[in-house]
């Protein structure tokens, strides 16, 4: 059970990860705003308790989701 629970959070931490990247990247390529006001400007517009719940929420959705695919096939 400790295995499952250490392989979740590994796997959600991953996404969050993935999700946040994207994020930081879409900050300096598609508004620009991040290449005109900086690197920590970028961190604090990205970084914010919001944008945590929806990467935790969607994350937990795609590893449950995956996981059911897994089961299935």
């Amino acid at each position: 059970m400790k295995k499952d629970g250490r392989k979740a959070f590994v796997e959600i931490g991953f996404i969050v990860f993935l999700f946040y990247s994207n994020l930081l990247m879409g900050e300096f390529e598609r508004s620009g705003m991040g290449q005109k006001k900086g690197l920590l400007w970028a961190l604090s517009d990205v970084f914010t308790v919001r944008n945590l719940e929806i990467a935790i929420v969607a994350a937990t959705i795609g590893y449950v989701l995956v996981q059911l695919l897994r089961n299935k096939f």
